[in-house]
Formats: C-alpha cells, sequence, structure tokens
C-alpha cells in the first residue's frame, strides 16, 4: 500500500486540479479541537467562503474512515463538527496508526502539509502554526510543525505562531530548518491575537504576484517550505500586554493541572478564551478568515504563472 492510494480527493478537487485551477488547503483541527460546536463548523464554512471568494477551491483536509480527505463535503465537515474533541488529534506520526483502523481525525497543520503535499497541492492556509513551547528547555515540547515546514515544500500563509508559545525560539528553530519567512505588508513578525510578536522579519512583501513567484522559486530552491506571515486584521487585534498577561495565566494554571503534550495548546487556547470573555475566540476567527483570503489570491497568481 502506498500513500498515494490512501488518497480520497473530492471531485472538485480533482476537476480544479485537471483544469489547473488554483487549489488552497484548509485543516481540520480548528474544526475538531480549536472550537466548540457550532462555532467550529460555522469557522470551517467561512473559511471555504473566502478562499471561493479569492478565486480558488477550497481543499479542507482530514483522515475519513482510514483515508486522506481533500477537500469534504458539507455533510463530512457536519460531522466532524459535531464529533469535536471525540475525534484524534492527528500530527503526522498519528496518521498511519489511525488509517490502520480505519479511523477518522482532524489533521494538524503538520498532517495536513503532508497530505496536500502528497495531493499536489502548492499553498495552505491555517490561523497560526505550532512552535517553541515556553520552558521547553525543561521540557523539550516543540511542535511537529515546525521540522515538517523544514522538509516540506509548501507554502504555508498564518498569522505568525500562536502566542502562548515561545516565539524567539520557534524562529531560531525555523531558520535552523532553513524555512524562508516573509511577511505579507510587514516588516514584524506577529503573534496570533497580536499584529507584532517584537522579532523583525528579514523579507517583506507588498503583493501576491510577488510572493508567488517567490513560492515556486522557494520549491526549486528549497530545503523546506515557505512561511508566510500575515497579521491579524488592526480592527481584531488584542492588545499584546492584555493578552500576554492572560496567557502567562493560562500556563500557570497548564502546569499545575498536569497539562501536557498534545492536550497543552487545546487548553491554552480555550482557557484565554474564557480569561479574555470570547474575545481572543472572536480574533481567532477573524485572522484565520485574513489568511485563508490572502492563501486564495496567492493560489490564483499560482495558477497564473
Amino acid at each position: 500500500m502506498s500513500a498515494l492510494s490512501l488518497l480520497a480527493p473530492s471531485t472538485a478537487v480533482v476537476e480544479a486540479k485537471a483544469a489547473g485551477r488554483p487549489v488552497v488547503a484548509l485543516e481540520s483541527t480548528i474544526i475538531t479541537h480549536g472550537m466548540p460546536y457550532p462555532k467550529n463548523l460555522d469557522t470551517a464554512l467561512m473559511l471555504e467562503d473566502a478562499v471561493l471568494s479569492a478565486g480558488a477551491v477550497p481543499a479542507t483536509i482530514a483522515v475519513i474512515e482510514g483515508h486522506f480527505r481533500v477537500g469534504l463535503s458539507r455533510e463530512e465537515l457536519e460531522r466532524l463538527a459535531q464529533l469535536s474533541g471525540g475525534v484524534v488529534k492527528a500530527s503526522r506520526r498519528d496518521l498511519s496508526a489511525v488509517v490502520a483502523r480505519g479511523g477518522s481525525a482532524g489533521t494538524t497543520v503538520a498532517a495536513t502539509m503532508y497530505i496536500a503535499e502528497l495531493a499536489g497541492l502548492e499553498i495552505f492556509a491555517t490561523g497560526g502554526i505550532g512552535g517553541v513551547h515556553r520552558g521547553a528547555e525543561e521540557t523539550y515540547d516543540i511542535s511537529a510543525d515546525l521540522v515538517e515546514l523544514g522538509r516540506t515544500r509548501l507554502a504555508v500563509v498564518c498569522a505568525g505562531a500562536k502566542s502562548i508559545l515561545d516565539i524567539g525560539k520557534t524562529l531560531e528553530f525555523l531558520e535552523t530548518q532553513g524555512v524562508a519567512i516573509c511577511g505579507y505588508r510587514t516588516d514584524d513578525f506577529p503573534a496570533f491575537y497580536a499584529r507584532s510578536s517584537g522579532y523583525k522579519l528579514d523579507h517583506r512583501f507588498e503583493g501576491v504576484h510577488d510572493l508567488a513567484r517567490m513560492i515556486r522559486l522557494q520549491r526549486e530552491i528549497g530545503p523546506g517550505g515557505v512561511l508566510i506571515a500575515n497579521p491579524i486584521p488592526e480592527e481584531h487585534a488584542l492588545d499584546p500586554e492584555a493578552i500576554e498577561k492572560r496567557i502567562v495565566e493560562a500556563v500557570r494554571e497548564a502546569e499545575q493541572k498536569g497539562v501536557k503534550k498534545k492536550e497543552v495548546t487545546p487548553f491554552l487556547l480555550g482557557r484565554i478564551v474564557e480569561l479574555t470573555q470570547g474575545r481572543s475566540l472572536e480574533a481567532n476567527m477573524a485572522l484565520v478568515r485574513n489568511n485563508a483570503s490572502l492563501a486564495g489570491e496567492i493560489a490564483v497568481e499560482l495558477a497564473k504563472l
């Protein structure tokens, strides 16, 4: 059995690829583990609409009954949303185990990247990438997203790294992995809820045409992919100092409760929603929609090259 034999793309994705039309990959852990039902379903549909409005075809990726589904139907999106938290959160390391038992799973950034590249896609939109966790010098908690970015030649549009992470160490790790990082109309690496993390970027792009050219060149040069940092829209951004206080509080609670490994991120994001009276959830939805729209615009330019 080959990995390619596990691919089950939707008719819309197959037809788009055959016709040379642009396609954008979307992850599914935002549905299964990122938000409660029905907000997760509303968000999934909103992201697909954002990609469509930009002129591209959305391809939400998940593992469904032992197959790599690339492009989900409305019914599949609804089933995943209703199972919120009740299915596996699959990183790349989990894929073989889930498939072997014919299971279903939401795919993380790392797993989505792998499947998207396997399906011949070039660009993927997410909210924020995983990274080096705070206190990693003790726990060695480093997201598989960073390693995947270093070996998968895919462009990833994100609002930076989740602000619950150690962003400085995350950027150092990405540099070591050879990941090209550029800002879209920004000189600063964004911090998910905030427009700036305080870390400067080496490369800035003002338009999607030049970004598309850079993505194609990176696929030739490598070794890894392209990380396109797209700040949250200003009207939805949260105050950096205020959100940092809430993050520190949530991290302290996670440590006290012994929350570890892949459960850390969902716990922290959920607790921050509570501590911000829902403002962080609104910001999350706004930034991921913004990323899906930009990825759609870039995909259209890639199709023209």
